[in-house]
């Protein structure tokens, strides 16, 4: 197959459940794809949920919300500059640099959708406790499915939201295969370990065993490479502008809220930052501004157009190898920007990321997560026939709403369905929302 037949293939319009999806001119496929993610409810949970500083006091930090639209933007960007020579290369036809723009710029808007309370500490809560429970003992689970849960991943949640957990009636939101193939950075189940697989899209798994069969179907619409057949594939070339985005953002963007609070000083972001930035940066117009805030504004933009064109160029450089399937690196790794990157990755770990007020409140979210899921696995665990249902399970059910039960508002028989469901309803609380039920249940915060 020709280089033009891949990309048509990779662009597929075709909605996950719905058939080809139709479009005009002023309104494609792809871009009704960002609009439906925008009027979601989890997408507007995310205005609650922790990006590095959590449940934070000032209105300046980011949030999951702030960054996932700086990430759309930064990823149109990116996929409509990489687009427009695409389509120069390989003479598409019926194709638009916005259409790769908008591509990237929905998946990179929906990245974030599916993590817990906490950030990374909470999806690292969710796999101790299920780790630590005696509920995967008591059931006779598969391999895949026990990784599920020992291996808890936030993407493969926000897969799970987009199709089938946000209006489930559909099901999901029936997003087009080209923004769901792309979403997917890690296009793998949970049971199959880093030590099987090498590769950037080996480190964490995509998909949820229950949901296994939505993601085949994802990969032969928009001819993913197999590497294990049906079972674990190859990267959307585009899903590698998405990681670009993601990184661009949360590195620079990150400096940038730790300086604006104090755990970095503004002159060292600075200096960071110009490295980034190098021959892009006007000396004149910087030597202007006066404001520590401006200064860095000033130069976060200029190192974000910086990465962009630097990945463009180490895509576009690799484009065979990655249609391919033989490229599955960062592409700013394999940048001349790399060796300024990882100076602010290194403060980022020592600094941002061990910050007390941060490490505070995601050690308390290990108590809060695990309390929640404690008490509701119970209550369903109870409910099925494993265990004494005592009144208390009875009122901790109705708290939990129907969507999360099987038929009939009753605990779902299948026991890696009812615990998945328990999951996904912890997983989709705020910050704030989890805090609140975990304070009111354990009676330390009662209503008036």
């Amino acid at each position: 197959m020709g280089k033009r037949k891949i990309w048509e293939k990779l662009l597929s319009a075709d909605r996950l459940g719905a058939g080809k999806a139709p479009g005009t001119p002023e309104r494609t496929a792809f871009q009704q794809d960002y609009d439906r993610i925008v009027f979601t409810s989890a997408f507007r949970r995310m205005k609650d949920k922790t990006q590095v500083f959590p449940l934070s006091k000032s209105d300046y930090v980011r949030t999951r919300l702030t960054h996932s639209l700086e990430t759309s933007c930064v990823g149109r960007s990116l996929g409509a500059v990489v687009g427009r020579e695409i389509i120069a290369r390989h003479g598409l036809q019926h194709v638009e640099s916005g259409d790769f723009g908008a591509i990237v710029a929905a998946a990179c808007l929906a990245h974030d959708i599916g993590n817990p309370p906490f950030g990374h500490a909470g999806e690292d809560a969710i796999r101790e406790w299920f780790r630590t429970s005696d509920l995967l003992e008591r059931h006779q689970f598969t391999p895949a499915q026990r990784a599920d849960f020992e291996r808890y991943e936030g993407n493969a949640q926000g897969f799970r939201i987009v199709t089938r957990l946000q209006s489930p009636a559909n099901p999901g939101l029936q997003l087009t295969s080209a923004v769901l193939a792309t979403f997917t950075k890690y296009p793998r189940p949970s049971d199959i370990g880093t030590d099987e697989l090498d590769g950037k899209s080996a480190k964490k798994f995509g998909f949820f065993q229950q949901d296994a069969a939505a993601f085949q179907q994802v990969a032969r619409s928009t001819g993913l490479i197999e590497r294990i057949r049906g079972t674990v594939w190859r990267r959307h070339p585009l899903a590698f502008l998405v990681e670009v985005a993601d990184d661009t953002c949360y590195l620079i963007v990150d400096l940038e809220d730790a300086a604006k609070l104090g755990f970095v000083p503004y002159k060292d972001a600075e200096l960071l930052l110009a490295d980034l930035a190098g021959s892009t940066v006007n000396g004149g117009r910087l030597e202007r501004l006066h404001d520590p805030k401006e200064r860095l504004e000033y130069l976060r933009a200029k190192a974000i157009g910086r990465l962009l064109e630097s990945a463009a160029s180490v895509f576009l450089e690799n484009e065979d190898a990655i249609l391919n399937g033989e490229f599955d690196e960062e592409l700013l790794e394999q940048s001349p920007i790399a060796i300024p990157l990882q100076a602010v990755l290194r403060l980022a770990k020592e600094t941002i990321y061990t910050a007390r007020p941060a490490l505070e409140i995601e050690t308390a979210g290990f108590e809060v997560l695990g309390a929640l899921l404690g008490l509701f696995s119970n209550a369903v665990e109870a409910r099925a026939g494993h265990g004494r249902f005592t009144t208390r399970d009875r009122m901790l059910l109705k708290l939990l709403p129907t969507q999360f039960l099987g038929h009939g508002g009753e605990p779902d028989p299948d026991p890696y369905i009812r615990l998945l469901q328990v999951a996904d309803f912890v997983a989709g609380m705020t910050d704030s929302y989890a805090i609140d039920m975990f304070r009111k249940l354990k009676g330390f915060d009662l209503p008036t």
